[in-house]
């Protein structure tokens, strides 16, 4: 969930394709046309009031384009597409072709335009707006290229295991660079475990792991943490793939290499949660404190673990620290509610808590924890709002996971321990 990440960080972007679509055109093109809706096929096959020659006209530019195209003689093949949708503004394939084609010569700007056109004729299918967003990620519109790729994504892109690979990808280092870690990290896990083994996707892992907000291409060979950053991923990708033996090796290295690096012991720590080793988890949280003392989210880390097992006194301070150095962190204010509640300060609590909701509004559970400290404040009217708030956004949040728009957490509650009683107890 995006209220559950650390402060945004700026960076400077280099716009990157990591997984090369070369020759698109061939590749995707008939996979992607094939499954066409017939409701579109049936309308590119209508008769047309073009005269005679035009249809003659018409017939021998796509020809010779499709030969063109085939014997990889790329810029007559545009010239010629160009042309032939000119004659016939409606015609899917060669819309889809000249951008397919275009996108394949560098030219993004007029890809990105052609595949718009192409994505108005067909707007059930998904392939035409996913590479629009990949036009635009290209050029550094990631705002719109996030847009397209995920309208693409919901729409569906048939079997195109190829397109979908990158699609995804993609999606994942646009919420790297928002800084929605937890969520790009999801992705990413996604693919490694659909056994990509990818040198971009290992660095992407990376910087997922250690919360660094850049794209791979910015981790060139001489960059100088690329060896660190590398060994992140590669744990992380172990893990995904299910290797845990593995994965536990390389943390286990790469902790002993780079003890004091910032990121390390927090992305050690996170392991390790997963893994259910909670006591480890925590001496690698302290650890990152220790080397990272502005460290917000390894104190909530601690903070959270006390609170579930029953000890929120314990973790009071560290959550009070923790807000009073990232004071516009929801986390931050929603975990601190959660334990003042649970140390009985009712008021406090609800201080926090309407705080965190303040800084998203949007968040499900802040609402709930909501419920609770107004239904224990005898505030009735407010907490059956908070109520019915929670639950709309619930509902909203599960169809957008059905969907499959998940978001990641910075911390897990989705465990035995963790799982809230009702609001109305």
């Amino acid at each position: 969930m995006m209220w559950l990440n650390s402060i945004d960080a700026e960076s400077k972007l280099i716009p990157f394709l990591s997984y090369p679509v070369t020759a698109l055109a061939l590749i995707l093109g008939l996979a992607v046309f094939c499954s066409l809706p017939a409701r579109a096929q049936q309308r590119r096959t209508r008769p047309t009031t073009q005269t005679p020659g035009a249809q003659q006209s018409f017939d021998q530019l796509k020809s010779q384009a499709d030969q063109a195209r085939e014997a990889g003689r790329l810029e007559e093949a545009i010239a010629l597409y160009r042309k032939a949708v000119a004659l016939r503004p409606k015609w899917v394939e060669g819309w889809w072709y000249l951008a397919t084609l275009l996108y394949d010569q560098d030219q993004y700007a007029e890809a990105a335009r052609t595949f718009k056109q192409a994505a108005a004729l067909q707007p059930n299918v998904g392939a035409p707006s996913v590479m629009l967003g990949l036009c635009e990620f290209r050029l550094g519109d990631y705002d719109n290229a996030m847009k397209h790729i995920r309208q693409g994504r919901q729409l569906g892109v048939g079997n195109n295991e190829e397109l979908s690979r990158v699609m995804r990808f993609h999606e994942g280092l646009l919420l790297l660079l928002k800084g929605d870690f937890e969520t790009a990290q999801g992705v990413f896990n996604g693919l490694s475990y659909d056994n990509v083994n990818h040198e971009d996707l290992i660095i992407a892992h990376g910087l997922a792991s250690l919360r660094i907000p850049m794209l791979p291409a910015q981790v060139t060979r001489d960059y100088r943490d690329r060896e660190l950053i590398r060994r992140a991923g590669l744990a992380e990708h172990q893990a995904a793939q299910k290797n845990m033996s593995d994965a536990q090796t390389e943390y286990d290295r790469l902790v002993a290499d780079y003890p004091k690096s910032p990121g390390v012991q927090y992305a050690y720590g996170r392991f390790l949660l997963a893994r259910r080793n909670d006591e480890g988890a925590v001496a690698a949280f302290q650890k990152e404190i220790e080397n990272s003392p502005t460290h917000a989210l390894a104190r909530l880390q601690i903070a959270y673990l006390k609170l579930r097992d029953k000890e929120a006194a314990a973790g009071l301070k560290l959550a009070e620290e923790a807000v009073n150095l990232h004071p516009r962190l929801p986390l931050g204010h929603y975990i601190l509610g959660r334990i003042l509640f649970d140390t009985g300060e009712t008021a406090k609590a609800i201080e926090e808590l309407e705080t965190a909701r303040r800084l998203a509004p949007n968040e499900p559970r802040v609402h709930f924890a909501l419920s609770r400290a107004y239904i224990r404040a005898g505030r009735k009217a407010e907490a059956e709002q908070a109520r019915e708030t929670f639950a709309r956004l619930n509902k909203m949040a599960e169809e957008a996971a059905a969907q499959g728009v998940t978001r990641g957490e910075a911390i897990d509650e989705n465990t035995e321990k963790a799982k809230p009683d009702s609001p109305r107890q």
